[in-house]
């Protein structure tokens, strides 16, 4: 290496020229990252849930009141199991939860009971009865009063027979659990429902969940509560308001995204699931 005429050495062209890199590199560096507010992104409008719906009992399928395509709100009957039993066992049970007449004879006989036995008592005051006349009919206005304690809890336990009975009838009904379309009707009248066996496959489209994905650039600048508005693709189109539900904590490496979750509401059931869309962050206010 030659020496300079001063006696130092010179410094290399790419050590000289560092400084002016790292300038550059803090001047990129320093750049604003995107404003979210100002972009436009596609999403997708998708059910908020598929329900397959079942039974908790099993039997043959009297009737299935819908059909592929048909909008249900929720517990409406979509379904009848056969019920010819459990009908006559709830009528049964009715009449037996509603004969309180073994409760009001034994009410009768404990009354008159308890009042031989005071009257018996006076007597015996005045040496008017023996000992044990008394005794026997003390005896039996205890017992009077147990037979009434006993009807009691018989009436008590045919009520519950009832409410019983009519849990086991409403268990062949079958409702829907949300407010949706029906998307595919798998089993009809006539078929036997098992166990493992699916009646209907439900779309609950109240809310719409609109999912997007965005560039990680823009985490932070988002979060739950927010708004933003949603544009279907023709020929439903219009503009809709959606609120953010779900924000992302994981990326997706690969991409460079994150996933960000929309609720649509859709009472009227008047827009559809599966459909793109363009949405439009708002800026905060």
């Amino acid at each position: 290496m030659s020496m300079h005429r001063n006696g130092y050495a010179p410094r290399p062209l790419h050590l000289a020229a560092l400084p002016l890199l790292f300038a550059l590199a803090g001047g990129a560096s320093a750049q604003p990252a995107p404003r979210l507010a100002e972009g436009e992104f596609d999403c997708l409008m998708d059910a908020a849930q598929r329900v397959k719906l079942g039974a908790s009992v099993t039997g043959l399928i009297r009737s299935v009141q819908v059909n592929r395509g048909d909008v249900v709100r929720q517990g409406q009957v979509v379904a009848q199991l056969a019920a010819e039993v459990e009908e006559a066992n709830l009528a049964l049970a009715r009449v037996r939860a509603e004969n309180d007449a073994p409760v009001a004879s034994a009410e009768q006989r404990a009354e008159y009971a308890e009042r031989r036995a005071g009257r018996l008592q006076r007597l015996r005051a005045s040496s008017a009865v023996s000992e044990r006349e008394y005794d026997e009919a003390a005896t039996e206005a205890r017992v009077a009063a147990l037979t009434l304690r006993d009807a009691q809890m018989n009436l008590q336990a045919a009520r519950a027979e009832l409410l019983r009975a009519e849990e086991q009838v409403a268990q062949r009904r079958i409702l829907s659990p949300v407010d949706g379309i029906v998307v595919e009707r798998h089993l009809a009248a006539g078929e036997y429902f098992h166990e493992q066996a699916q009646l209907l496959t439900l779309a609950q489209i109240d809310p719409i969940h609109v999912e997007v994905f965005l560039p990680v650039s823009y985490f932070g600048q988002v979060k739950p509560g927010d708004v933003a508005t949603v544009l279907p693709e023709a020929p439903v189109g219009g503009a809709h308001p959606a609120e953010v539900s779900v924000v992302d904590r994981v990326m997706d490496a690969a991409s460079g995204t994150f996933g960000v979750r929309l609720r649509l509401p859709n009472p009227d059931l008047a827009l559809p699931a599966g459909l793109r869309c363009r949405i439009r962050f708002r800026a905060p206010s």
